[in-house]
């Protein structure tokens, strides 16, 4: 059964079928929140809100909107909420191991260090050029699904994306001179 389908009943009032909405799509939200907060505890509290807030809002959805940029919509948004009441940078969280055993010791551990500064240039970031990376790399959303959720033309979109990624590669190269120093 396709989202959209789930939730045009979730909004007619068949509220138990928001489980399989959540089922699907909690642990990508988790993530989504992870890479922008670094922080696990208030992610999963983010992603409650979030679900929280489709069944307050239900009513709302409109079919024609795909489902899934509704619901980053609403996740950027509880976002957004949160991280107006904290400031700063983040500290974002490890992610899972690099390589395997048919990689060199050296090179796996380059991998990690180059990993390390990788999310520490990420986590430097403002927030608004960290959300549209990892709304676009990490969470695999189409430009025409973040244009939704931003509110603006997907060539906006791709500027954005395009100036963020210039943004992280300046700031990890940088990071990468002060470790070689």
């Amino acid at each position: 059964m396709e989202d959209q389908q789930i939730m045009q009943e979730v909004r007619g009032g068949d509220v138990g079928k928001l489980e399989l909405l959540f089922e699907r799509h909690h642990r990508a939200l988790f993530r989504y929140f992870a890479r922008l907060t670094g922080d696990r505890a208030a992610s999963e509290d983010l992603v409650q809100e979030v679900f929280l807030r489709i069944l307050k809002y239900r009513r709302s959805y409109q079919p024609v909107t795909p489902f899934r940029a509704w619901l980053y919509q609403i996740a950027r948004n509880a976002w957004m909420d949160q991280a107006g009441r904290r400031k700063g940078e983040v500290a974002l969280p490890d992610e899972a191991e690099i390589g395997s055993a048919e990689i060199p010791a050296d090179r796996r551990l380059q991998g990690k260090q180059e990993s390390a500064l990788l999310r520490r240039a990420l986590a430097a970031l403002p927030r608004e050029k960290r959300e549209v990376l990892v709304m676009s790399r990490f969470q695999d959303l189409k430009y025409e699904e973040i244009a939704s959720v931003l509110n603006c033309e997907v060539g906006t979109v791709k500027v954005r994306v395009y100036r963020a990624l210039r943004e992280l590669g300046d700031r990890f190269f940088a990071l990468r001179r002060e470790q070689a120093i």
